[in-house]
């Protein structure tokens, strides 16, 4: 993504209409999207790599690398939300819908997970 636009700040950068609006629910997300969200979840803590992009809708074929991340020294309780059939998604999930929108085509080499919801991403 190319940052030459002198408008929004860098930090601006991937957010749409989509990850500005609050109260965007689980219920309302593609089903792409859903699995993305519960893959996350799933993860807690770890990564995901090499995940395609098509349509602005995350692909899982071929399958994305998964990575997970285990502290052998302390337990780490899953996501509340891990078995609730909806919830309003973290402002983080929005702005990762929001790269997704703009990205359009393509991979993101990697998303960082934390707690069941995706941190950082690098593309």
């Amino acid at each position: 993504m190319e940052l030459t636009n002198p408008g929004p700040s860098q930090r601006d950068v991937g957010l749409t209409r989509t990850s500005i609006v609050g109260g965007l629910r689980f219920s309302q997300l593609s089903p792409p999207r859903q699995a993305l969200v519960r893959l996350c979840q799933r993860i807690n803590y770890g990564s995901v790599e090499g995940l395609g992009v098509r349509a602005a809708e995350p692909m899982f074929s071929p399958p994305p690398r998964v990575y997970v991340d285990v502290k052998l020294d302390t337990d780490e309780a899953a996501r509340l939300e891990v078995d609730l059939p909806d919830f309003e998604v973290p402002s983080e999930v929005r702005r990762l819908i929001g790269l997704l929108e703009d990205l359009k085509e393509g991979t993101i080499d990697r998303i960082e997970i934390r707690a069941g919801v995706p941190r950082r991403i690098i593309h």
